[in-house]
C-alpha cells in the first residue's frame, strides 16, 4: 500500500501534486511519502509486539538521513554494512547499541569505529575477519560482541545478484564449518559471542526459505548449547520482498507469524534487517520525457534520468511500473516503447518493450516502487550530478537531499602542479 495516487488526472503523493515538486525542484527527483513509510513501519513491527525483539533498517536500502531519523523515531536501530553507514546512522540519532555491523570486508578503520561507537554486534564473515577484530579489540582494551553470518545453504527463490545463502556465494561460513569458528571465537581474549546471525537474499516472496533457514539454525543452536555456547540474539536478517509487478509477497504479519512459532521456546531476543519491505513502495523516481526516438524496430522515450540514477533495471533486468504524471484518457493510444535515459551504455534503460500512453517531450513520468536501492545505488556516471530527494507529508514537502551542482561534482579533485 502506497501514497501514489491519482486526483483529477494528475499524480500525487499524498496531497501534492508531482508536477508542483517537478516545476519547484526539477527533474529528475526521488519522492518518498512519510505516511507509507511509517505504515511499513507499523506493519513490520506489529506481528513482534508482545516478543522481545529489535529491528535494524538496512541501511543499504536507503540512507537519507531523514528516512534514518523517521526510524529511529519509532525505535528501530540499523543494520550498516559500511563506515560511512555507521556514521550515518549515528549521525541520524540511531543509538550506537541499536547498530549490526554486517559485511565481508570490514576494513581495520571501520572495526576500530564500530568497537569505539559501542555498537550491539559484528556479524562474522570469515574465519580470518574474526582474529581481526579480536587483535582490534585487544589494541582498543575492549571486548568485540559478536555473531557469526552462518551461510545454511538454502536456496532463497530470488535473482541470483541478490541471493546469499547457498554453498557458493560469498557471505558467511558454512554452517557445516560454523561450530569449528564459535568454538575458536571462545577461545579468543577479546570476543564475546552474544549472538548467531542468517540472511539468504533479497526481495524473497516465499515464507518457506526463512523457515527452512530458522530450521536449519535450530539444529546448531542446539548443538553448541551443548558444548556451553548459549546465545542472546538470534539475527535472522531481513530480505522480505515487495509487489513490483505481479509478485505475491507474503504480508509482514503472515511473516512474523510463521517466524515466531519456528522460533518459539528459544528464549532469545530476535533481530530483523528489513530494508525494502520498509522503503521500496514509499518511494518513486520522478523524469521528464526529451525526445521520442522512433525507429523501423522500435520506439524510444528518452527521458533525463538514466541508469546513473535508477541502476536495478540495467543491473537486474529489475521491472518498476511506469505511470505518467498526467493521466491520459481511456481511450489514448497505447505504444510499445523502450524507457531510455541519456547515459552512453546500450544498459541505459528504465523498462523495456512495455505498453505505454503515447508520450510527447515535457511529459513527466514516475518510475514507481524506487525507495530501495534507487538513490543508494546511484551514481554521478558520465559526470552527471545526483538527483534531489523529497519527502512529502500530507500538503507539504521538504526536499531532504539537494540536486548536486557541478561544482560538487569536482570538489575534492585537485590538478597537481606538474600539469599547471
Amino acid at each position: 500500500m502506497h501514497d501514489f495516487s491519482y486526483h483529477g488526472g494528475i499524480l500525487h503523493c499524498g496531497d501534492v501534486r508531482l508536477d508542483r515538486i517537478a516545476r519547484e525542484v526539477g527533474t529528475p527527483f526521488y519522492c518518498y511519502s512519510m505516511p507509507t513509510l511509517v505504515r511499513h513501519i507499523e506493519a513490520f513491527e506489529e506481528p513482534y509486539k508482545a516478543i522481545d525483539h529489535q529491528t535494524c533498517f538496512a541501511m543499504k536500502a536507503n540512507s537519507n538521513l531523514a528516512i534514518l531519523s523517521l526510524m529511529t523515531r519509532y525505535g528501530l536501530g540499523a543494520d550498516v554494512v559500511s563506515g560511512g553507514e555507521l556514521y550515518k546512522a549515528t549521525k541520524a540519532g540511531i543509538p550506537a547499541d541499536k547498530i549490526v555491523y554486517s559485511g565481508v570486508g570490514k576494513t581495520t578503520e571501520e572495526i576500530d569505529m564500530a568497537i569505539s561507537a559501542g555498537i550491539m554486534m559484528f556479524n562474522i564473515e570469515s574465519q580470518q575477519e574474526l582474529e581481526v577484530i579480536n587483535a582490534r579489540a585487544g589494541e582498543l582494551g575492549r571486548k568485540a560482541p559478536i555473531s557469526i553470518r552462518v551461510n545454511p545453504d538454502v536456496d532463497p527463490r530470488t535473482h541470483p545478484y541478490i541471493s546469499t545463502g547457498l554453498r557458493s556465494h560469498k557471505f558467511g561460513i558454512d554452517i557445516e564449518a560454523s561450530t569449528t569458528q564459535y568454538l575458536r571465537a571462545r577461545e579468543m581474549d577479546h570476543i564475546e559471542i552474544v549472538g548467531i546471525d542468517c540472511h539468504i537474499g533479497s526481495q524473497l516472496t516465499e515464507v518457506r526459505p526463512f523457515i527452512d533457514a530458522v530450521e536449519r539454525l535450530k539444529i546448531l543452536i542446539e548443538e553448541l548449547a551443548q558444548r556451553g555456547i548459549v546465545f542472546r540474539y538470534l539475527d535472522l536478517g531481513g530480505g522480505l520482498g515487495i509487489t513490483y509487478s505481479d509478485e505475491q509477497p507474503p504480508h509482514p504479519r503472515e511473516y512474523g507469524k510463521a517466524i515466531i512459532d519456528t522460533v518459539s521456546g528459544l528464549g532469545m531476543t530476535l533481530i530483523f534487517e528489513p530494508g525494502r519491505v520498509i522503503v521500496g513502495n514509499a518511494g518513486i523516481l520522478v523524469t521528464r520525457v526529451l525526445y521520442r526516438k522512433e525507429t523501423p524496430e522500435k520506439t524510444f522515450i528518452v527521458v533525463d534520468a538514466g541508469m546513473n540514477d535508477l541502476i536495478r533495471p540495467a543491473l537486474y533486468g529489475a521491472y518498476h511500473e511506469i505511470l505518467p504524471v498526467e493521466r491520459k484518457a481511456p481511450e489514448t493510444r497505447t505504444e510499445k516503447a523502450d524507457v531510455v535515459g541519456p547515459i552512453c551504455e546500450s544498459s541505459d534503460f528504465l523498462a523495456k518493450d512495455r505498453d505505454l500512453p503515447v508520450l510527447a517531450r515535457g511529459d513527466l513520468i514516475a518510475v514507481m516502487s524506487a525507495g530501495a536501492y534507487g538513490f543508494t545505488m546511484s551514481s554521478n556516471y558520465n559526470s552527471r550530478p545526483r538527483p534531489p530527494e523529497v519527502l512529502v507529508d500530507g500538503d507539504a514537502y521538504s526536499v531532504i537531499f539537494k540536486r548536486q551542482t557541478y561544482e560538487d561534482l569536482v570538489a575534492g579533485e585537485m590538478i597537481p602542479d606538474t600539469l599547471r
